[in-house]
């Protein structure tokens, strides 16, 4: 099974690669403000999980700057990960408020939309 799943996560790898989306190009000064939001946010993920590629390829798409966490390689994060968020499920978008507070969002259509809506995007 382990075989299965790697030769499966090469072949999604090499799909985004050759399929990789055009990132949007803004004026330096929209970009700027767009990273200054991003910079509160960071996403949980696992380099070959098909839902964190769908996330990824949007963020891309849309030149979203946002840190990526690996979540199934370093154990620290993945311990932060099920301490703060509550359970071990990518994608997983945290995000810091400003009121300090910190808001931890599953499934990637749900950040997808999320993401969409904070930034006007279509």
């Amino acid at each position: 099974m382990k075989v299965i799943r790697w030769v499966l996560g090469q072949i999604i790898l090499i799909l985004d690669f050759l399929t990789s989306p055009k990132a949007v190009v803004r004026e330096a000064e929209e970009q700027r403000a767009i990273d200054d939001v991003t910079a509160s946010m960071s996403m949980y993920q696992f380099k070959t999980c098909p839902f964190c590629v769908k996330v990824r390829r949007e963020l891309k798409r849309h030149a979203l700057h946002i840190e990526l966490r690996d979540a199934k390689n370093d154990a620290e994060l993945k311990a932060e990960l099920v301490r703060e968020g509550g359970r071990h499920k990518v994608p997983c978008l945290r995000i810091e408020k400003p009121d300090n507070s910190v808001q931890w969002l599953y499934e990637s259509n749900d950040i997808i939309a999320y993401l969409k809506n904070q930034f006007n995007l279509a």
